[in-house]
Parts: structure tokens; sequence; C-alpha cells
């Protein structure tokens, strides 16, 4: 038999009555036909990316398959190729290949992990600089390179049936007890509107780059990879419209290990993946404090279906929400044993307004709370 506690009180009535359900007197018909509609209108409009056919294979420039050979110099010139051939997709054939330091892409990209292949990241900090610009938490500063990233891009993918593998021996992975001076300092930075060219956080600091980071895109394509031992957030995509990630493993059970965070992403579809994870499995953010307020930008037309979500909170609004979240569509997803099925969370500090937010068809597993309203969200910082 099911467990299900869940917390009721006076504000949860009245939240969940504010961001799940339609107001009364719109109607049972407005609230099938209307809303629902809408979240059509986003599957319909969401665009793919736009990648030449054209293969590159990194063992045609130099790459070898072992977990000693730094293959990334090879992984980099194939992209090279590729861009200058007008883009296609990079292959990463079966065998276990490493590289020490980020894989940057860029435009028309496509790097495919083929079945049978695993990238593996090295463990080493010190090879993930110089320094790129990146959010954190909420936060723009320049740090140390996401593991996969990819900066002011159109029509780029990520695809195939290999394993992404951020290294269960990362040095990143031993900072999360060293990072709360860093946290404290970004924290007033962003509060306080410093410039964002002095919020430098490289060596000799400690905040943890995400798996794969897309900032500035259009056009973006997640699929069919699993994703393991990521020092941090595990898929973050930031001011990225037009995405899609279906079919995507994450089982990657490290602090903070959320499986997806849209943050300030517009047009996006999550869809079929299975979220196995240390921290929440999908979630919907939009910056914090000044800085994300000065930027507002909203995450906005989003639709998540047919999930399996399996980590503390299945679904997260926040708490970074200083720029707002709407219009976002929750349906026919699968909550297996956690904390809280939905979990909205923020303070004074991170919050925005959250507007027309829609769920339905969630199987549920075993769940402390069903809707988790954390107003007061601290969190440590």
């Amino acid at each position: 038999m099911n467990k299900r506690k869940i917390k009721y009180s006076g504000i949860f009535i009245l939240l969940l009555q504010f961001f799940v359900f339609p107001q009364a007197q719109a109607g049972k018909d407005f609230y099938k036909q209307s809303d629902w509609k809408q979240m059509d209108v986003i599957l319909k409009k969401v665009e793919s990316p736009k990648i030449p056919n054209k293969d590159f294979v990194i063992t045609d420039f130099g790459a070898q398959a072992n977990a000693t050979t730094d293959s990334r110099p090879a992984i980099m010139q194939a992209i090279a190729a590729a861009v200058k051939a007008g883009g296609g997709r990079v292959i990463i054939p079966a065998g276990t290949w490493l590289s020490n330091g980020p894989i940057h892409l860029q435009s028309f990209i496509n790097l495919h992990i083929s079945e049978g292949a695993t990238l593996l990241f090295g463990a080493a900090a010190k090879d993930y600089l110089p320094v790129v610009f990146t959010r954190w938490e909420g936060t723009e500063i320049y740090g140390y390179s996401p593991l996969i990233y990819a900066n002011n891009v159109t029509d780029v993918a990520i695809t195939g049936q290999g394993i992404i593998d951020g290294n269960s021996k990362s040095e990143f992975l031993t900072w999360a007890k060293q990072q709360a001076p860093d946290i404290a300092a970004l924290r007033k930075m962003g509060f306080d509107g410093v410039a964002l060219e002095k919020r430098q956080f490289g060596e000799g600091h400690y905040l943890r780059p995400p798996l794969i980071q897309i900032v500035n895109a259009t056009r973006v394509l997640l699929q069919d990879y699993t994703a393991t031992n990521s020092p941090f957030w595990v898929n973050h995509l930031v001011y990225t419209d037009h995405a899609q990630m279906r079919r995507v493993k994450v089982d990657s059970m490290f602090s903070n290990n959320d499986g997806i965070d849209v943050d300030s992403g517009r047009w996006v579809v999550v869809e079929d993946n299975h979220f196995k994870t240390g921290d929440d499995s999908i979630v919907i953010k939009s910056g914090r404090d000044y800085d994300g307020r000065k930027i507002g930008r909203p995450s906005e037309n989003v639709v998540v279906r047919n999930n399996i979500l399996d980590g503390e909170d299945g679904i997260g609004l926040g708490s970074e929400m200083s720029g707002g979240i709407k219009n976002v569509y929750f349906t026919d997803n699968t909550y297996l044993k956690g904390t809280s099925v939905f979990r909205l969370k923020a303070n004074l500090d991170r919050g925005g307004s959250v507007e027309h937010i829609r769920v339905r068809n969630t199987k549920i597993g075993e769940a402390k709370y069903l809707f988790w309203f954390d107003m007061s969200y601290v969190a440590g910082y």
C-alpha cells in the first residue's frame, strides 16, 4: 500500500488553489479545454536543432579508447573541423574516452555519445580553467568551466546511448564542505550589484561546476545519454529557448545533483526521462536576489511530461525564482519515493511571481508531502 503523508495548513490550501487549480469561476470546461490546450501550443511551437548530416569521428583526429590517454585534444579538433565544414555530428565511438578538461560545444554541433561509449572526465579541478561565464545558483559569475559547456550558440545537441561520467574521484566532489565562504561572497556581490567582471571564482575558490551547462542558446536537444557522477547540477539550461530533453537517464547521487534545471528558459519540453538524483529531479528557476530581478527573465512555456522522478523532491519551483515563472505544465509523471512530489521554495530575497502552473495525472509511490510550499527557504545561505 502506498503511504502518503500530506501536510495541510491554511496557506497550503490557499496556494494550492492559486497555483494548481484554475479559479472556480472559470469552470470545469475552461480547465480542461483552455488551460491544457495551451500546453499543446507549446509542444507544437518548440523548435528542434538543424544540424548538418555529416559525421566527424574522434578517432580520425587521434583519440584513443582508454581511461589514461587524454582524448580531449582530439575531441576539440573534431569539433573545430565540424564547425569549419558548417556543422555536423562529432562521434564518440564505443569504448572509454578520457577528457582532461571541459568540452566546449559550438553552433551546429551534435556531440554523439555512441552506445557502449563512456566519456570520462578527468579528476583534476585545475584542468577546468580558465574561468567561463556561468550562472551559479541564480547569480552570474566567472567560474570553473562546466564539463560540457556551450555559450552563445544555436542548434546544439548532445545525443547517443552512451555514458557521460563526471568521475567519482573528481576533486570537485570534495568542495561541498569548502564552498561556504565563496557562496557568502557571491550572495553579497549579487545582492549589492557588484560588476560581473569582478565576480571571479577561479583558482583558490570552491564553487563546483555542473556536468552540462548550455547558456544563451536557441534550439537545443539533449537525448538518450546517461549522466552520472556530476560535480553539481547535472543538466543546466540557462537563458535557453526552444530546448528539448528526452529519454535521458540521470543516475547521480552526490550533493546538489539536480537532474535538470531550467533556468530562465522559454519554450522547453522535458519528456520520457528517468531521474535518480541526490537532489531534486526537475527544477524550474529564474535567478535570485537583485541580480535575478535586474535581468528579469522568467522561465516560461515549459512542458514536463512522462518522466520518472526518483529524487529528494520530484518537481521543484525555485528556490531561485527572482525573474518569475509562468505557464508550466506537469502531466503524466511518476514519482517513486522521497520527501515531496511537488515543492515550491523561495524567500523574500530569491522569490518572484509564479503564475499559471498546472499539474495533473501524477502517479505517486511514497512521499512525506504531496505539495510542499516552503516560503522561508534558507538552505544555509
